[in-house]
């Protein structure tokens, strides 16, 4: 495919998207870490150098699929799951199984969301990683009015600890859920090894559900008074 270079702004904007969706398509085909410049640039059809007049990187290109990864999800849960009855504790176990599932069923989400800090987030120009992080900022927002609205009883402190926890226990649980072909190999040749490998979900799911229920249970304590001097 041949493209002529973009003479304004709503045909750099269209190039831009381009890139995107082809950057996209392809991570349905293959991991983050498969995903190099030259086949993105092949697939768009157009030089690298030419893609890098629309992105700073590789990287730029997967931090902003990575962006409007998480909008999307948030936006699927705003829609998909509203607030239960029930004691504090239940509907926080109910909101640690609705997060669990449903990152479990966006394994793109996932994979960005796993090479972000130690990948994404390198390579790229100041503006890039301010742009990201505005946008992160208010996906975090968001996620945080989410919780509150399944677990009033968390408020302003407990709420965005419980979006930290969920982000970050995703980026270590995702590649450990997939492992290569030596640990499968392994996992097959022994239940004692099998029994090791870790459930993504499973994971998610529980390590939500303790830190839910732990701030909940540290809220009610009593705070300790200060001894006099």
């Amino acid at each position: 495919m041949n493209f002529k270079r973009a003479r304004n702004e709503e045909q750099r904007t269209e190039r831009r998207l381009q890139i995107l969706e082809t950057a996209a398509a392809m991570l349905a085909e293959m991991p983050v870490a498969k995903l190099s410049l030259n086949e993105l640039s092949r697939r768009v059809g157009l030089a690298k150098v030419n893609v890098l007049r629309y992105f700073d990187s590789r990287e730029a290109v997967l931090l902003q699929l990575l962006d409007a990864e998480i909008q999307d999800w948030i936006a699927e849960l705003e829609r998909s799951f509203q607030p239960g009855e029930g004691t504090p504790r239940e509907r926080g176990d109910r909101l640690a199984e609705i997060l669990a599932e449903s990152m479990a069923q966006r394994p793109v989400l996932c994979d960005l969301i796993s090479a972000q800090a130690a990948v994404l987030e390198h390579n790229i120009s100041t503006e890039v990683a301010i742009r990201h992080k505005h946008a992160a900022k208010h996906s975090m927002q968001a996620l945080v009015q989410l919780v509150l609205r399944h677990v009033p009883e968390l408020g302003a402190h407990g709420a965005p600890r419980v979006v930290e926890v969920t982000l970050l226990m995703a980026t270590a649980a995702w590649p450990c859920d997939r492992p290569s072909e030596a640990m499968l190999a392994a996992y097959a040749s022994d239940p004692a090894l099998a029994a090791m490998r870790l459930d993504f979900t499973e994971v998610m799911r529980r390590t939500v559900e303790v830190t839910i229920s732990g701030l909940l249970t540290r809220q009610k304590e009593p705070t300790s008074a200060s001894p006099h001097p």
